[in-house]
């Protein structure tokens, strides 16, 4: 894809997000799920990390290479004429300069980035360590004449064994990415809490991603509670999957 086009999508990904509360951006994993959810109608879109990997028959958690990553976006980002994100992990242990260099030149117009290194045993980043990333992303893109749309994302509510009593330190990290140059936060796994929710919502002045389950969850809930972008992780796959089997079992023998 051309740099302008890239460009364009990348600017156009940015108006969408002060356009829409919240933005919907499904979570696709190959051409054909891309092709429908552009059809349906949604203006942009985001690939992620496990279910393009169930697709291919790979683990998540980077169990495919970052350049086996670009190869298979590559097709699904030229297949539609929307603005796509993808969700490139904790960056499969690239520079955050090479990170951006891969997806922009794949055509790619926002990334997701996760604090939980899993090439690194699982750890995950401290604070300032993943704002740092963050600010190498913002820098690597503005370098590169690219917006690409940053989605600082931390797994700390999703490993705590009572999520409430990280809020703190959560709220620290979002407010760290902030300051970071990320364009929206992502903390993972507090989408079925209002409360929380709430909390981080109100700390940062930039969009809120949530995960949310497309049949499960409601647009409005999500809306009242100040969430400010939206996105299905692995449920509209695996929603597709219970589907799927119900529609197959009548004919199974």
């Amino acid at each position: 894809m051309d740099l302008h086009t890239t460009v364009e999508r990348a600017r156009r990904l940015k108006k969408l997000h002060a356009e829409y509360q919240p933005l919907v951006l499904p979570t696709v994993w190959d051409v054909w799920s891309a092709r429908t959810a552009a059809g349906a109608g949604f203006p942009a879109l985001t690939i992620g990390s496990h279910p393009l990997a169930d697709s291919r028959g790979a683990e998540d958690h980077e169990g495919q290479t970052f350049e086996e990553v670009l190869a298979a976006v590559r097709p699904i980002i030229a297949a539609v004429d929307i603005p796509v994100s993808v969700d490139l992990e904790a960056g499969y242990g690239q520079e955050p300069a090479d990170l951006v260099a891969g997806l922009v030149e794949v055509g790619g117009v926002g990334l997701n980035l996760e604090d939980t290194v899993h090439s690194d045993g699982g750890r995950v980043r401290g604070t300032q360590e993943h704002a740092d990333y963050i600010a190498g992303l913002r820098a690597a893109a503005d370098k590169a004449g690219v917006p690409v749309w940053v989605n600082g994302r931390t797994d700390l509510f999703l490993h705590a064994e009572n999520p409430a009593a990280v809020l703190d330190e959560a709220i620290e990290r979002l407010r760290a990415m902030e300051q970071a140059g990320a364009d929206s936060v992502y903390p993972v796994g507090i989408q079925d809490d209002d409360d929380l929710l709430t909390a981080v919502t109100s700390a940062v002045s930039i969009p809120v991603n949530s995960t949310a389950h497309p049949v499960r969850h409601d647009l409005d809930r999500f809306r009242r509670l100040g969430v400010g972008r939206v996105t299905y992780g692995p449920l509209l796959q695996l929603a597709l999957t219970d589907s799927m089997k119900d529609m197959l079992k009548p004919w199974a023998p």
